[in-house]
């Protein structure tokens, strides 16, 4: 049984995770985090993560920026191991998680879902094939109206994967409008879509002479991002010290 402290319990996520731990008899939810503690969990809930006083195996982590620094410190003065899955980190910040994975187990990944993170190594065997054979390669992402980054994270993390494969070949192309001229064979394309209440879709297309295949994931709700991390903390409690992502989650499945 894996014991874990759900920092940023009370929000959308940390309710979504609560739900998914009670349900599951391998993990436990032993503590809360929570500036607001107004809402009634079967586990004891604390406003700050310095006031945790209760023993865990792993923490989850959905809350703010601002609230990550205190929880990384926390982390490594306790020894608990850490799954970071709040976005929008500063690079001091994820620096400074580089550094604490030194003393403590730290997984941090750009997307949280299963279903991505085995993509992008189907991706990752795909342009070894289509790549070198000329296929054009186009990545189409579709958010919802509220989202304020553009292209999403994950879109980034998708090429990156197939830019890494291939020795970091390609560039990026964001917006073909500011030019008129055909396009470079080592280029990715990265186009956004924003409206309605889109969780998140994300298409990669290996377009070539005669045939196209399309690689696509499509996120119904957020409790596919929830999931992932359940099965995260899973791993990482009783890890050793170490920089961990979600590839090393599917790895050891």
């Amino acid at each position: 049984m894996t014991r874990v402290i759900m920092h940023g319990c009370n929000g959308h996520m940390g309710r979504v995770i609560t739900e998914i731990c009670a349900q599951d008899n391998d993990i436990e939810i032993v503590a809360g985090v929570d500036p607001y503690t107004g809402v009634e969990n079967a586990y004891p809930v604390f406003a700050t993560i310095d006031e945790c006083d209760v023993e865990a195996d792993a923490i989850i982590d959905f809350s703010n920026a601002k609230a990550v620094d205190a929880l990384i410190d926390y982390s490594v003065s306790k020894n608990v191991p850490v799954v970071l899955c709040t976005t929008g980190l500063s690079d001091e910040q994820i620096a400074k998680a580089k550094s604490a994975s030194e003393k403590v187990a730290v997984l941090r990944s750009a997307n949280m879902s299963l279903g991505i993170n085995t993509l992008m190594d189907l991706l990752k065997k795909a342009a070894k094939v289509f790549a070198p054979a000329g296929f054009d390669i186009e990545i189409v992402e579709k958010h919802h109206n509220q989202k304020l980054d553009a292209p999403s994270g994950t879109a980034i993390a998708l090429a990156d994967s197939i830019n890494e494969e291939m020795d970091n070949e390609y560039h990026y192309i964001y917006d073909r409008s500011t030019k008129r001229e055909k396009r470079d064979a080592k280029e990715i394309g990265i186009s956004a879509v924003r409206g309605g209440n889109i969780v998140g879709e994300h298409e990669v297309i290996f377009a070539g002479l005669d045939e196209v295949i399309t690689f696509q994931h499509t996120a119904y709700s957020k409790s596919v991002f929830a999931k992932g991390a359940v099965e995260a903390a899973k791993f990482l409690a009783g890890k050793s010290a170490g920089m961990y992502d979600m590839a090393d989650v599917i790895a050891a499945k």
